[in-house]
């Protein structure tokens, strides 16, 4: 069972899984810095609202407890929400532009040749010549 395990771990498609799955990690990182460090900052610059990540709609605001410690609020941080779906949609739209480049240098295959006749129409057409 441990050789299987070991001939199973290293073949090269589940090598190249590990390896695709460490850069998709690393590009989800880039892709969340980009988003939340400058793109966001500029639609709420550009529109006026402020940083969008903090947009949050509060259920139970923060409040001081009788022993002194403070209870922190009860929010529903739709922004953050918001963050996370442009990080998708970005992370989409370049692995379709990479699948898409990667598609177009693979070589088409030949078109199969067209079809001959079959074998009883190439029996029925020596019949035929050698009758004249």
């Amino acid at each position: 069972m441990l050789k299987e395990f070991k001939d199973f771990a290293m073949k090269g498609n589940l090598i190249d899984i590990a390896v695709g799955l460490a850069m998709a990690a690393a590009f989800g990182k880039v892709t969340d810095g980009f988003v939340n460090g400058i793109f966001m900052p500029i639609i709420g610059k550009i529109f006026q609202i402020g940083d969008l990540s903090t947009w949050k709609i509060v259920l139970t605001p923060a409040v001081m407890g009788a022993d002194g410690k403070e209870i922190a609020e009860v929010a529903i941080t739709y922004g953050t929400l918001i963050g996370a779906i442009l990080n998708f949609v970005i992370i989409a739209f370049v692995m379709f532009w990479i699948v898409k480049a990667i598609n177009s240098t693979k070589k088409e295959e030949a078109p199969a040749p067209p079809a001959g006749p079959s074998q009883e129409e190439l029996l029925t057409q020596i019949r035929d010549l050698l009758k004249k």
